[in-house]
């Protein structure tokens, strides 16, 4: 499921809003990966910053797709793994 919602998400510059542990972060999704120890994460640039950061599937709740901010990216979007 929430690879599905990220997919659409990086496919059509939307931006998402979630939980991740108690912090809400409003990101742009660039891509979606296995790390090493076969976790599912997500990169995305924070909003407002030039940091782009990895977030651990099980660690994000209430994602929020904002289909009405779109964003330009600033890093070529790279095709996504699953």
């Amino acid at each position: 499921m929430k690879t599905e919602i990220f997919k659409t998400a990086i496919k059509n510059r939307n931006r998402l809003k979630f939980l991740y542990g108690l912090d809400e972060f409003l990101i742009e999704p660039y891509y979606i990966m296995t790390d090493k120890n076969g976790n599912k994460v997500i990169y995305g640039k924070i909003s407002g910053s030039s940091e782009i950061r990895k977030f651990a599937y099980n660690k994000i709740a209430n994602i929020k797709v904002l289909e009405k901010r779109k964003f330009s990216p600033i890093i070529p979007i790279i095709p996504m793994a699953s």
